[in-house]
C-alpha cells in the first residue's frame, strides 16, 4: 500500500509540474527565431511590420493578443475617463474627459503620454519620447481629489519608458532599449541596449521574480532575469 501511495504522489506531482509549465508557454502558433542584430536588414523588417502583440498573465496563463498600433491610451475612472495622447516629436497631453460631454476636456499635463494604468486602485502613467537623439521619460503617480488632478514623478529615465507591470511590490519596466526592476526607490538595470529598441514594447507579463514576457512589434520576448537569457518568438504566417 505504501508503494502505491508513493507512486500516486509521484504521478500527482508530475501532473502539477506539467500543468504549471504549460501555463506560461507561448501559443503553438509562435516559433522561436534568432534575435536580429540592431540596424540589420532583419531588424528593419521587424521595425516596419504592422504586427503588434500584447502579453498578459491571466490567472497564471500567458495570453497573447494581436493589437492595432495606436498613439494614445485611455483609462475609465469615476465620472469620466483619462486620455493620454502621444504625437511623437510634436508633443502630447494628458486629459480628463468628463462623462458630461458639455464640459470641455481638462488638460492635466503636457507631454508624450504612452500608458495609463490602474494598479491596486492607484493610477500611474508613463511619459516618454524616443526620437532621433532624444530618449527620455518618467513614471508618474496621478492623484485625483474630486476631479482635481495632481501628479508626482516617481522615477526619471534617461531612456524612454514604454511598458511596465507591478508584481509583488516591484515594478518591471521595459524602456526603449533597456529593462529595469524597481523596488522602492532602488532601480536596477537588468538589460541595456537590447534589440527591442524601436520595436516599441507595449506590455509585460510577469510570472515570478525571474520569468517575464514582453509584447512588442513583430513578436514576443521571453526573458529570464536571473540567467539574462532572452528568447524571441514570431507568429507563424
Amino acid at each position: 500500500m505504501k508503494k502505491y501511495h508513493i507512486l500516486y504522489s509521484f504521478i500527482l506531482l508530475t501532473l502539477i509540474s506539467c500543468t504549471n509549465q504549460a501555463k506560461n508557454e507561448l501559443p503553438s502558433n509562435f516559433t522561436e527565431v534568432k534575435i536580429p542584430e540592431t540596424f540589420s536588414k532583419e531588424w528593419y523588417e521587424l521595425n516596419h511590420s504592422n504586427d503588434d502583440y500584447l502579453v498578459k498573465n491571466e490567472n497564471g496563463q500567458l495570453i497573447v493578443k494581436s493589437i492595432e498600433p495606436k498613439n494614445g491610451t485611455e483609462l475609465k475612472i469615476n465620472g469620466g475617463k483619462l486620455i493620454g495622447k502621444d504625437y511623437g516629436e510634436w508633443g502630447g497631453e494628458l486629459l480628463f474627459q468628463s462623462d458630461d460631454k458639455k464640459i470641455k476636456p481638462l488638460k492635466i499635463k503636457e507631454g508624450n503620454i504612452l500608458k495609463i494604468y490602474s494598479v491596486n486602485n492607484k493610477i500611474y502613467f508613463i511619459e516618454g519620447i524616443a526620437h532621433l537623439s532624444i530618449s527620455e521619460g518618467g513614471l508618474f503617480k496621478l492623484y485625483n481629489n474630486q476631479n482635481n488632478f495632481t501628479y508626482k514623478k516617481l522615477i526619471h529615465f534617461p531612456d524612454a519608458p514604454e511598458a511596465f507591470q507591478m508584481y509583488k511590490g516591484k515594478i518591471y519596466l521595459a524602456s526603449h532599449k533597456n529593462f529595469y526592476v524597481i523596488e522602492g526607490n532602488k532601480e536596477s538595470k537588468i538589460f541595456e541596449d537590447e534589440f527591442w529598441g524601436s520595436l516599441y514594447p507595449n506590455s509585460i507579463a510577469v510570472f515570478d521574480n525571474d520569468l517575464v514576457f514582453i509584447g512588442m512589434r513583430s513578436g514576443i520576448a521571453k526573458v529570464n532575469l536571473k540567467t539574462k537569457l532572452i528568447n524571441f518568438y514570431r507568429e507563424n504566417k
